[in-house]
């Protein structure tokens, strides 16, 4: 069984432009620009069939859906669930966030920092008396919304919309992150984001993409201001070995032409982005895909490091799947259930992976001069053991990240290296094919 959602927030509203609070509050309506994006997404997943449309009952997420679904054929009909709320912020509904700042600068550090712990207490404008924990209310409603709606659409595809919180609700319980890591990612208006469930909610979960806007005409999100630290996280393009399904591992198999053609779309795709510094693993699939993209960007030196080498496969390495099940059948069961559980027979744990590719993530955040970007290139285990650590999750998540070949992936650190950093966008493939991710599957 396999159920793929789609989540799309809501496009842009009065009170997105005003900078006001709108949480439950149902007077907000989608702007003329709004509209338009509605219409972007709709054209941008024409081509997807929609099994089931699910979206909050508010009227800026009904016009987005509707806008949406407007010139489908397959008449879906659209279901408006109450779980796909926004989150109650009943206190501060209406307000411009300028205020908030204002009146409550201790609830605003909560939920800038602590969001598990984001306490409104008082009485709100209708004399209602409000005494919740809004951000952990909103989880428990988002994995009942997961625990209702997974069931009834057993190998469908589902279209989900609604609003910025709750989508990240959705996409943070489905891949186990609670109520503490709220702000850890983003959803932009009418982005795109692609999760794959294999059975129910509690089971394995596969992000393919997160906030996708190129559809929209920004190929990457904008920044929030002009201090941040960026980083653009790059797989490098398709191998013959990924191609065939085989484990490359340390074994320095070069691009094909196919993959030399991968990363010259992703050069293209970066192209109009300022890069100030670009890192890779030291193998040649990676530096060559770096220096494809750089070929837009040729002032910039390319640094390379060997602790971004991908996960050693040991005896498996140049081998099929099929071939390593004739010896390895457990083994390989465990890899791909449990894969945090493996040692590689003559090779790596993830253990090893993740304490590898951490220290050197942390080392080029901490180089990087803020107001920069970076661009690092490196392997699918390396980068998906980058997007567990900047999501706060473990090596028991590593199937929870998909990398296709030329995929490219954001990272913001707002506020230094010390502060968790936002996870902007993940596998981006937009510029290799579609919404939808097209690359070989492969083998790492």
């Amino acid at each position: 069984m396999a159920t793929r959602v789609i989540i799309v927030r809501h496009g842009e509203s009065t009170y997105n432009v005003e900078g006001r609070v709108q949480g439950h509050c149902d007077k907000s309506t989608l702007t003329q620009r709004g509209q338009a994006m509605a219409t972007q997404v709709g054209e941008a997943i024409a081509s997807i069939a929609i099994d089931a449309v699910y979206s909050s009952p508010f009227q800026r997420t009904r016009q987005t859906t509707a806008l949406i679904m407007a010139d489908r054929a397959d008449n879906t009909t659209i279901l408006y669930n109450d779980d796909l709320k926004e989150v109650n912020l009943k206190l501060w509904e209406e307000l411009l966030f300028t205020d908030i700042e204002a009146k409550f600068p201790d609830q605003m550090d909560q939920w800038r920092s602590a969001p598990h712990k984001l306490h409104l207490k008082g009485t709100a404008a209708d004399a209602t008396e409000v005494d919740a924990y809004p951000i952990v209310d909103l989880y428990e409603q988002a994995t009942r919304f997961w625990n209702d709606t997974l069931p009834k659409h057993p190998n469908q595809t589902l279209l989900i919309v609604a609003h910025s919180a709750i989508n990240r609700a959705l996409i943070n319980t489905a891949i186990g992150l609670t109520a503490i890591e709220h702000q850890r990612l983003e959803q932009s208006n009418c982005c795109i984001s692609v999760l794959n469930f294999s059975g129910q909610f509690g089971e394995p979960v596969q992000i393919e993409s997160l906030n996708l806007t190129a559809h929209l005409g920004e190929p990457l999100p904008k920044l929030r201001h002009d201090r941040i630290k960026r980083l653009l996280l790059v797989r490098h393009g398709e191998t013959n070995w990924n191609r065939e399904g085989r484990f490359q591992g340390q074994i320095d198999i070069p691009l094909n032409e196919y993959g030399q053609h991968q990363a010259k779309q992703a050069g293209d795709f970066l192209k109009a982005v300022k890069i100030d510094a670009a890192v890779t693993s030291s193998m040649s699939r990676p530096k060559e895909t770096a220096e494809l993209i750089l070929n837009h960007h040729p002032h910039i030196e390319l640094t390379e490091r060997r602790d971004l080498w991908e996960i050693s496969h040991g005896t498996w390495e140049g081998k099929l799947e099929s071939e390593i099940r004739l010896t390895d059948s457990e083994l390989l069961d465990a890899w791909q259930a449990k894969p945090e559980t493996v040692q590689m027979p003559e090779g790596e744990n993830l253990n090893d992976v993740f304490e590898r590719a951490i220290v050197a993530w942390n080392d080029i955040v901490q180089n990087a001069t803020p107001g920069t970007t970076t661009l690092v290139v490196a392997h699918d285990a390396i980068n998906k053991a980058i997007l567990c650590h900047v999501t706060g999750v473990g090596p028991e998540s590593f199937w929870s990240f998909k990398q296709g070949n030329g995929a490219v992936s954001v990272i913001d650190y707002h506020k230094g290296d010390t502060h968790p950093p936002v996870l902007r966008a993940a596998n981006i493939t937009v510029h290799l094919g579609g919404i939808l991710d097209k690359t070989a599957a492969g083998a790492l």
